[in-house]
């Protein structure tokens, strides 16, 4: 959720040199699929941390009212975070990957 003073993400869709500007606040995210998400699996000390990290990211995902794609296996989880209503990458999916990442 946005902080009082400070403007919501945009959910416009993003062009190829703003993706790249994005990726650089985001260390460790990697562009996928013709940069329409981006990507990054956390490894993890064991199955039950898995699931508790999914736990928040979920909490996250419905305060901000954007979910990602979750993928578990046993201890590594990725999420491909996407704006699937603007059809590629916006800055809302930036907003949580920092949010996710400042943990």
């Amino acid at each position: 959720m946005a902080k009082p003073g400070v403007a919501r993400p945009s959910g416009e869709r993003l062009k190829n040199p703003a993706i790249s500007r994005w990726l650089k606040t985001v260390p460790g995210w990697k562009a996928q699929d013709r940069r329409s998400s981006i990507t990054r699996t956390y490894v993890l000390p064991g199955f039950r941390s898995a699931l508790a990290f999914v736990q928040f990211v979920g909490e996250l995902a419905e305060a901000h009212d954007h979910h990602p794609d979750i993928d578990i296996r046993y201890k590594k989880v990725t999420l491909n975070l996407s704006t699937h209503s603007a059809g590629g990458l916006t800055e809302k999916d930036f907003a949580l990957a920092r949010e996710v990442d400042a943990r």
